[in-house]
């Protein structure tokens, strides 16, 4: 098995469970875990990066969690 056949059935399962993937993205449970995920990788990032780019770093982990969970 290859990793184009890999892909394949990850999209062929997304396809087929949609509603409930989509479902889970915009919960209570899903914003918990990426405001965690994303507040650790923010603080990393701010960590290692020059202070200059602090607000960069608070930017982007905003816009990628308005994509996660149910917090607008």
């Amino acid at each position: 098995m290859g990793i184009e056949d890999i892909v394949n059935q990850g999209k062929k399962a997304y396809a087929d469970n949609k509603d409930h993937v989509d479902g889970f993205l915009k919960s209570d449970q899903a914003e918990q875990i990426s405001d965690q995920v994303f507040d650790s990788a923010a603080d990393l990032a701010k960590k290692i990066a020059p202070d200059q780019y602090d607000a960069t770093v608070d930017e982007f982990r905003d816009k990628a969690d308005g994509a996660v969970g149910n917090e607008k």
